[in-house]
Protein backbone atom coordinates (compact mmCIF):
# COMPACT_ATOMS: atom_id res chain seq x y z
CA UNK A 1 0.00 0.00 0.00
CA UNK A 2 1.53 2.93 -1.10
CA UNK A 3 1.15 6.78 1.31
CA UNK A 4 -1.63 8.04 -1.07
CA UNK A 5 -3.24 4.79 -1.02
CA UNK A 6 -3.01 4.98 3.31
CA UNK A 7 -4.06 8.59 3.60
CA UNK A 8 -7.03 8.13 0.96
CA UNK A 9 -7.88 5.11 2.95
CA UNK A 10 -7.84 7.30 6.43
CA UNK A 11 -9.87 10.27 4.47
CA UNK A 12 -12.55 7.81 3.54
CA UNK A 13 -12.86 5.80 6.94
CA UNK A 14 -12.81 9.21 8.75
CA UNK A 15 -15.77 10.38 6.80
CA UNK A 16 -17.37 7.68 6.97
CA UNK A 17 -17.05 7.50 10.93
CA UNK A 18 -17.82 11.42 11.11
CA UNK A 19 -21.51 10.80 9.36
CA UNK A 20 -22.07 7.78 11.94
CA UNK A 21 -20.78 9.88 14.87
CA UNK A 22 -22.85 12.76 14.29
CA UNK A 23 -26.19 12.31 14.89
CA UNK A 24 -25.50 9.78 17.87
CA UNK A 25 -26.64 12.27 21.19
CA UNK A 26 -27.40 14.97 19.74
CA UNK A 27 -29.52 17.46 20.74
CA UNK A 28 -31.60 19.71 18.75
CA UNK A 29 -32.94 23.33 19.95
CA UNK A 30 -36.04 22.30 19.74
CA UNK A 31 -35.17 19.26 22.17
CA UNK A 32 -34.14 21.97 24.70
CA UNK A 33 -36.67 23.77 24.79
CA UNK A 34 -34.59 26.97 24.10
CA UNK A 35 -34.70 27.73 19.86
CA UNK A 36 -32.83 30.80 19.01
CA UNK A 37 -34.42 33.30 16.83
CA UNK A 38 -33.86 32.49 12.97
CA UNK A 39 -32.73 29.15 13.28
CA UNK A 40 -34.88 25.88 12.96
CA UNK A 41 -35.54 23.91 15.62
CA UNK A 42 -34.22 20.81 14.69
CA UNK A 43 -30.31 22.66 14.42
CA UNK A 44 -28.03 21.25 17.24
CA UNK A 45 -28.00 23.11 20.75
CA UNK A 46 -24.46 22.59 21.77
CA UNK A 47 -22.37 21.00 19.16
CA UNK A 48 -18.53 20.77 20.23
CA UNK A 49 -17.23 20.00 16.93
CA UNK A 50 -13.67 20.07 18.78
CA UNK A 51 -15.16 16.93 20.78
CA UNK A 52 -16.39 15.53 17.86
CA UNK A 53 -13.24 15.89 15.49
CA UNK A 54 -11.08 14.02 18.50
CA UNK A 55 -13.09 11.14 18.49
CA UNK A 56 -13.79 10.22 15.39
CA UNK A 57 -10.03 10.56 14.65
CA UNK A 58 -9.51 7.94 17.76
CA UNK A 59 -12.13 5.88 16.26
CA UNK A 60 -11.07 6.17 12.96
CA UNK A 61 -7.12 5.38 13.64
CA UNK A 62 -8.04 2.02 15.30
CA UNK A 63 -10.38 0.96 12.29
CA UNK A 64 -8.05 2.20 9.62
CA UNK A 65 -4.66 0.17 11.17
CA UNK A 66 -6.95 -2.67 11.73
CA UNK A 67 -8.00 -2.29 7.95
CA UNK A 68 -4.28 -1.54 6.89
CA UNK A 69 -3.23 -4.60 8.88
CA UNK A 70 -5.65 -7.15 6.60
CA UNK A 71 -4.29 -5.39 3.24
CA UNK A 72 -0.82 -5.71 3.83
CA UNK A 73 -0.44 -9.01 5.83
CA UNK A 74 -2.35 -10.47 2.32
CA UNK A 75 -5.07 -12.19 4.53
CA UNK A 76 -7.57 -10.52 2.01
CA UNK A 77 -6.54 -9.72 -1.15
CA UNK A 78 -8.31 -7.97 -4.30
CA UNK A 79 -8.78 -11.71 -5.97
CA UNK A 80 -10.56 -12.71 -3.00
CA UNK A 81 -13.16 -9.85 -3.69
CA UNK A 82 -13.90 -11.38 -7.09
CA UNK A 83 -16.12 -13.93 -7.36
CA UNK A 84 -16.71 -14.52 -11.48
CA UNK A 85 -12.57 -14.17 -11.71
CA UNK A 86 -12.56 -11.89 -14.08
CA UNK A 87 -8.60 -10.89 -12.81
CA UNK A 88 -7.63 -13.37 -14.56
CA UNK A 89 -4.75 -12.72 -16.93
CA UNK A 90 -5.08 -13.16 -20.77
CA UNK A 91 -3.57 -16.08 -22.23
CA UNK A 92 0.08 -15.56 -23.64
CA UNK A 93 0.08 -14.65 -27.31
CA UNK A 94 -3.73 -14.03 -27.77
CA UNK A 95 -5.74 -11.62 -28.74
CA UNK A 96 -7.81 -8.66 -27.18
CA UNK A 97 -9.99 -8.55 -29.75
Amino acid sequence: MSITAALVLFAVIWFMVLFIILPIRLRTQGDEGDVVPGTHAGAPANFKAGRTARLVTVITVVLWAVIAGIILSGVISIRDLDPLNRMTLPAAGGTDG
